[in-house]
């Protein structure tokens, strides 16, 4: 067994014009499968060559501070992790807002969408370098939060329900250095709130919200 390259849940061109598909194509394609294809390598021979990505994140980073081997294959593990999260929190344009549980949140956290949508802009922008914002989970209540590199919130004990890629490789060919066009389109168009919603339920019933995004099955070229 090893760890497969999702596929898209969507088709390549579902995500323009805030995403387009030779971006998606190369982000998924090159970066994404490159993650996968050298953390099996690097599993080889290993004790984890056959567990689940996110016990591999897990593991690894308990590791990393007194293993300098475990550096290399907590990155790739978890860029793996991330990516697959990433694809999940996008939906092509049209989907409707967060309802419920998770709506009542955001309300009490952030004072509605509006807050929530310029807390979430103003993190991914303001983020300095390479990196991840998240919308997670922290003992029950909602907290936006970002990521350098490779980090994760699931190596925190914390539970995601949404994610923003901003590496560069996410948006330079679409947008170049305009980070915040790139951040205010997935914010405003693209976020997948039930799949949200369906992460917080799993935390409020004490499951894993997380396991989602390290279902590993073969990969098929998605097509518009």
């Amino acid at each position: 067994m090893s760890i497969d390259l999702p596929s898209l849940p969507f088709a390549a061109a579902a995500l323009e014009p805030h995403i387009s598909a030779e971006t998606l194509q190369i982000h998924w394609g090159k970066h994404h499968r490159g993650y996968v294809d050298k953390l099996n390598g690097l599993l080889r021979d290993t004790g984890f060559a056959n567990k689940p990505l996110d016990v591999i994140v897990e593991s690894y980073a308990n590791q990393i501070v007194t293993n300098k081997d475990a550096v290399t294959i907590f990155n790739n593990a978890a860029q793996a992790w991330n990516h697959a999260f990433f694809w999940q929190s996008l939906r092509p344009p049209g989907g409707r807002a967060p309802e419920g549980a998770l709506a009542a949140l955001i309300a009490s956290t952030f004072g509605g969408m509006r807050g929530f949508a310029e807390a979430f802009k103003s993190a991914a922008t303001g983020h300095f370098g390479s990196g991840w914002a998240w919308l997670v989970v922290d003992r029950g209540a909602l907290r936006i939060m970002t990521t350098v590199n490779a980090d994760t919130p699931i190596a925190h004990g914390l539970t995601p329900l949404l994610v923003i890629d901003v590496w560069e490789h996410a948006y330079y060919l679409d947008r170049h250095e305009r980070r915040a066009d790139y951040v205010a389109a997935v914010v405003d168009n693209l976020l997948h709130w039930e799949f949200a919603e369906a992460s917080l339920r799993r935390a409020a019933t004490g499951g894993a919200g997380h396991r989602s995004a390290g279902s590993e099955r073969a990969a098929t070229p998605q097509r518009a």
